[in-house]
């Protein structure tokens, strides 16, 4: 009686909860009462009702979902103003990057050395020590002119108390004249050139996944911060020790400018110029490699160098005002309020009327603006069925791409005699950056005529070639040229040899290159950073091969390049079943990611029955959408990649 008292002083309002907690007509199916004001107990104190639980998140508007079909032809493609400023500041700090990857070659090159000491009368008289012959690297195993050569050495000749260098690659003094880093301390050199190494590879892992947690600008603004504070700090290290080590976190800062710079370049471009922006990038980057000589030879002294490749990172610290955040990334993880803004400021710089978002681009965004962020990390990637193997795939491309290019460096300089081809430093300098602008030239018709696939199935097939010939065809010519009447000499070896490093060179950097590139499109945006760490850290442990080799004096080689060599013949197969992504709409989330699979390697005939499956046909088979890929909203009209062409 008390219950209905109530429920006729609330106005006939929302029925109570009965004693046992459960609400009269919810499970028993009776109407409820119409709506009115909240009930109150006898003393007139409001009474809780029972919280229903929101309804489902509804989809987010596919329009909004697909960037490259809606948002990016809004704001006028590359054809905006603003845009092409955009791009530009990413192409600039290219050129600062070329500097510091390269730096290695003049700041631990390993001099001519030789010891002096003081007679009696105050002459002097040097001799060369026996670990200048017998050391890896790129210098000249001949002595300065005017010094005799030993005939034998034995170990007491590295006892010297003073050790004079002449350095090749135009510096005064470098960290190994600094600190004598010669006979047994000549290990110290490799591991300088690991720390920075390793650096970039932890870089890449762990800024990559700050980068899809985060987004693009912090992770750029933050290692620009921190590469200056490192990078200055390493032209003031007192020992060798601490060099290392402050070169581990400059190459940590470095990954992350590279890959945000990589990122950010990507999602700005619409998908005609994707691959051309991207290999401007490369060329700029390339010039700084090129300069590198002139620069060292200016500043004389290793310290000045490192200063100044370090210092025009100062420039950058201006992206904090100028460069916005990635408006793809905005948009796929759905933060749609700091989306409209940037839109707007787009439209803006742009000086763009709004009346021409014909598809409607702002009222959607409107729509949608309560939605709460939607953010993903890589490791979701394992859940995947497709993707999670064109990651892996291109991965083990990248690695053995750069794995075997030192490989085809070390034999086309003689990795037996240890000595270069020419004896001079900016020969063997010019000579290997000249092959990658060379592959770089290349690569631009043959991806722009076979596609990203069948360029990157081209180019790992002449490595393999080249590979496999340099190691079973000269080991028969070898043993042809022993016999009196063959008429070949170890000059037709070298010669062969030379020419087969130098096409597995040219092609091996092809392969390197373009498995990052690919790996950017065919990775969703949500976790694009993380897909871009994980290739761009294969690559950096394709590059660790050559001073781990250098510090094992080269032992083993052989079975070091034998195993790349088999690497690339999996890889030919692998590369098979990746998906093309040229002319493509760049995936945004998860799903678009699991819809970009493989196409025949050749079109089909008018006529003929594809083997592939189609879109709704992969739908209903493979049985990956569900309630969540369902949300997002595939369009119908769509390419046998499952994503929107252009």
């Amino acid at each position: 009686m008390a219950i209905d008292r109530r429920r006729e002083a609330g106005g006939g309002g929302r029925p109570l909860p009965e004693e046992n907690g459960s609400v009269p007509g919810a499970a028993g199916g009776s109407a409820a009462a119409p709506p009115g004001p909240p009930p109150a107990n006898a003393a007139g104190a409001e009474i809780q009702a029972v919280p229903v639980p929101p309804p489902p998140a509804a989809a987010c508007s596919p329009l909004l979902l697909d960037y490259d079909g809606s948002v990016l032809p809004f704001l006028g493609g590359l054809g905006g103003r603003y845009q092409r400023t955009l791009v530009l500041l990413t192409w600039v700090p290219a050129l600062f990057i070329g500097f510091s990857k390269f730096s290695d070659s003049f700041l631990l090159d390993q001099p001519d050395f030789w010891c002096r000491e003081a007679d009696g009368q105050g002459n002097w008289s040097g001799s060369l020590a026996p670990g200048h012959a017998n050391r890896s690297g790129n210098g000249s195993i001949f002595p300065p002119p005017g010094l005799p050569t030993p005939a034998g050495g034995n170990a007491s000749e590295c006892d010297c108390h003073e050790w004079h260098y002449r350095i090749r690659a135009g510096l005064v003094q470098n960290v190994v004249s600094k600190w004598d880093l010669v006979c047994d301390s000549a290990w110290k050199v490799h591991i300088a050139k690991f720390s920075l190494l390793v650096g970039l590879i932890f870089g890449h892992l762990i800024t990559g996944c700050i980068a899809d947690w985060v987004g693009r600008r912090p992770v750029l603004l933050f290692s620009v911060i921190f590469i200056l504070i490192f990078g200055l700090t390493v032209a003031l290290s007192v020992n060798v020790t601490m060099f290392s080590t402050l070169r581990f976190f400059e190459g940590f800062c470095l990954a992350g400018i590279v890959l945000s710079l990589y990122a950010l370049r990507i999602e700005l471009c619409p998908p005609g110029h994707r691959f051309m922006i991207t290999m401007v990038a490369s060329f700029i980057e390339m010039s700084g490699q090129f300069l590198m000589p002139g620069l060292a030879a200016l500043c004389r002294d290793w310290q000045v160098l490192q200063a100044v490749i370090i210092c025009p990172f100062l420039l950058m610290l201006l992206y904090w005002v100028i460069f916005p955040e990635s408006l793809r990334w905005l948009m796929a993880t759905q933060q749609f309020e700091a989306s409209k803004e940037l839109i707007l400021q787009f439209t803006h710089k742009n000086r763009m009327n709004t009346e021409s978002d014909i598809k409607g681009v702002v009222p959607e965004l409107e729509k949608e603006i309560t939605r709460r962020p939607k953010k993903v990390c890589i490791v979701k990637v394992v859940g995947t069925r497709n993707l999670w193997k064109n990651i892996v795939v291109l991965c083990v491309n990248s690695l053995t791409g750069y794995g075997i290019h030192h490989c085809f460096a070390k034999s086309m300089m003689g990795h037996e005699a240890k000595m270069a081809i020419t004896h001079n430093f900016y020969a063997d300098y010019y000579t290997m950056a000249g092959i990658a602008l060379a592959s770089c030239l290349a690569m631009c018709p043959v991806v722009g005529f076979l596609g990203r696939r069948g360029g990157l199935l081209l180019f790992m097939i002449l490595t393999a070639l080249a590979s496999l010939l340099q190691l079973g065809l000269l080991n028969l010519i070898g043993k042809y040229s022993q016999l009196p009447d063959s008429g070949m000499s170890d000059s037709v070896k070298d010669k062969f040899s030379t020419a087969f490093s130098i096409v597995g060179m040219f092609s091996s950097h092809a392969v390197g290159s373009l498995s990052v590139f690919f790996c950017a499109e065919i990775t969703p945006t949500v976790i694009r950073g993380g897909g871009l760490g994980l290739v761009l850290a294969s690559a950096g442990f394709g590059r660790l091969t050559a001073p781990i080799m250098e510090l094992h004096n080269q032992k083993g080689y052989f079975l070091h390049h034998v195993i790349f060599a088999c690497c690339t013949l999996i890889c030919i197969i692998c590369i098979l079943l990746l998906p093309e992504s040229k002319n493509q709409n760049l995936p945004e989330n998860i799903p678009d990611g699991e819809h970009y699979t493989r196409q025949p390697l050749l079109p089909h005939k008018k006529g003929e029955q594809p083997l592939l499956l189609t879109n709704s046909e992969l739908k209903d088979y493979s049985g990956l959408h569900d309630s969540a890929a369902v949300s997002d909203g595939i369009s119908e009209n769509t390419t046998a990649n499952g994503m929107k062409s252009m």
